[in-house]
């Protein structure tokens, strides 16, 4: 019995040539990095959809301490910036947003007294401005009561104390304070 020579000729490898799978990478990485600039480059960032902000009387809005207090409003209120308003916007409102699809914070300037706010109402005081709170399920709106025009601020859950604290500095830079005048006690 004679051994077969192993004959050189022949390749043993398996698969595909090398040449072949390094083009097969080089293009794959390429359309990899492609796909990768182009979602980097592409303007992510749509138009802001305004915010609707419901009309509520507001008999005081168009006063000359809610038309001062409007000139004085903040751009940012912490993680929230000045955010565009619906048509029609009520006198005396504004909007801030966190994130495009967040829930907004909603000033009102020149509301009417709260019904719930009588003589036995807790107030918190922020930086000299006595506030109101009403609740309600996901947010809470704080009114100002000690102003000469009453200021409603709503806040989503989890806004932090920032909006509040700014507000209170805008409004005590425009509006001084007066004497509480609450509704009876029910």
């Amino acid at each position: 019995m004679t051994d077969a020579a192993p004959d050189d000729s022949t390749d043993l490898r398996d698969g595909p040539p090398r040449a072949a799978l390094i083009a097969a990478i080089v293009v794959a990485v390429g359309a990899l990095i492609a796909v990768l600039v182009v979602a980097a480059t592409r303007d992510s960032t749509s138009a802001p959809t305004p915010v609707p902000i419901a009309g509520a009387p507001a008999p005081q809005a168009e006063g000359a301490p809610c038309q001062a207090l409007m000139k004085r409003l903040p751009d940012t209120m912490g993680d929230y910036h000045r955010a565009q308003a619906a048509q029609p916007v009520p006198a005396g409102a504004a909007a801030w947003q966190a994130d495009q699809d967040g829930e907004p914070v909603i000033l009102r300037c020149g509301i009417e007294r709260p019904d719930d706010f009588v003589a036995s109402s807790p107030l918190q005081v922020v930086d000299d401005v006595q506030w109101f709170r009403i609740g309600d399920a996901g947010r809470t709106t704080w009114v100002t009561v000690d102003r000469p025009a009453y200021v409603a601020l709503t806040l989503p859950d989890g806004s932090g104390p920032t909006p509040i604290q700014l507000m209170s500095q805008a409004i005590s830079q425009t509006m001084p304070a007066t004497p509480l005048d609450p509704g009876p006690v029910r």
